[in-house]
């Protein structure tokens, strides 16, 4: 036999009206009175029609969250937090993996709107303003994530890259060190532009002129890790201390320096950009810019709901999240040789 709302209702004592408004995650109900209508439909094995509630309502209850990997710790902490703070408000989340693929991006974005979710969190390439002005032209919500999308009509939530790749780069040049590697990523990402950005501006006030056989700069994967630092290793740069400001590259660079016998910090001095819990592990424990992951996060989300509740209450503001030197094992005065 089927269980309906009403049953719900009944079992729990409540109205069929606040059945439902406990079961949408309304902040019009007390945790008590959502608490028992949730446990009376688990009781019962409710399961409700979300298709029909949807059209009736014109509200899924669903949110998109669109990243380009599952390698970025900092988006392995994002979903966890989206996930968290959608379920406690009644929502369930569609993750969408692009690869960075641009098209596919497009794709997906366009899928989302099909399926009418009231929200979506876009860690992207920077080129589907389009896609995402569509949705908001729907009365869909959208923030855009870590990486701006240039022509969007939705709030950007980013960290402070540009000064915290300058604050890792004075932190090495403080030690003395005045042939600093770079391995970033591409310019086309906001990341991957102010980093760099923050990396020539250090070298700058410093009075250092910018050499670029020190930088290698390309894709968010592990491969051009693992090519990136063999090419600086290999080459004839004289290089003492590395920042390495492309987190996914990171995933390539740390064993190729053991492979290849490189002693950290007496060979060579290391920064990366964007915490893990590893890095903090490894031996020695590795100098990090935190950008603030969980804080980003939850800024998004606030902005996501701020939209859903209320879609007048959008701008385009752009909202930063500063970036934090953590000093660790890895980094060492230059020697004076």
């Amino acid at each position: 036999m089927t269980v309906t709302l009403a049953d719900v209702a009944a079992t729990a004592g409540v109205s069929r009206s606040t059945a439902s408004r406990a079961l949408s995650g309304s902040s019009l109900i007390s945790a008590e009175t959502r608490r028992s209508v949730e446990d009376a439909a688990r009781a019962l094995g409710y399961r409700p029609n979300r298709a029909a509630s949807a059209l009736r309502s014109n509200k899924s209850h669903l949110v998109g969250l669109v990243m380009n990997n599952l390698v970025n710790a900092t988006f392995h902490t994002v979903a966890e937090i989206v996930h968290k703070r959608c379920s406690d408000n009644g929502f369930q989340v569609l993750l969408c993996i692009t690869d960075a693929d641009p098209a596919r991006e497009r794709d997906v974005l366009a899928m989302l709107g099909e399926h009418g979710v009231d929200g979506t969190i876009v860690i992207g390439t920077g080129r589907s303003a389009a896609e995402s002005n569509a949705l908001l032209a729907q009365g869909r919500a959208v923030v855009n994530l870590i990486r701006s999308a240039r022509g969007s009509s939705a709030p950007t939530v980013l960290a402070d890259d540009l000064d915290g790749a300058r604050d890792a780069t004075t932190h090495l040049l403080d030690l003395g060190h005045r042939r600093i590697g770079y391995i970033g990523g591409l310019e086309d990402a906001t990341s991957g532009r102010e980093r760099f950005a923050g990396y020539r501006s250090a070298l700058a006030d410093h009075g250092i002129e910018f050499d670029a056989s020190l930088v290698r700069q390309g894709p968010f994967t592990t491969e051009f890790g693992v090519a990136a630092v063999g090419s600086l290793l290999d080459g004839p740069s004289g290089m003492t201390a590395l920042y390495a400001a492309n987190h996914e590259a990171v995933f390539g660079i740390l064993p190729t320096l053991v492979g290849r016998g490189v002693s950290v910090p007496a060979d060579l001095s290391l920064i990366c950009h964007e915490d893990m819990p590893w890095l903090s592990l490894w031996q020695p424990a590795v100098t990090v810019v935190d950008n603030g992951a969980a804080q980003l996060a939850n800024v998004a989300m606030d902005l996501l709901f701020q939209q859903m509740s209320d879609p007048s209450e959008r701008d385009r503001r752009t909202y930063r999240i500063g970036a934090r030197l953590v000093e660790r094992a890895s980094c060492a005065p230059a020697s004076p040789t």
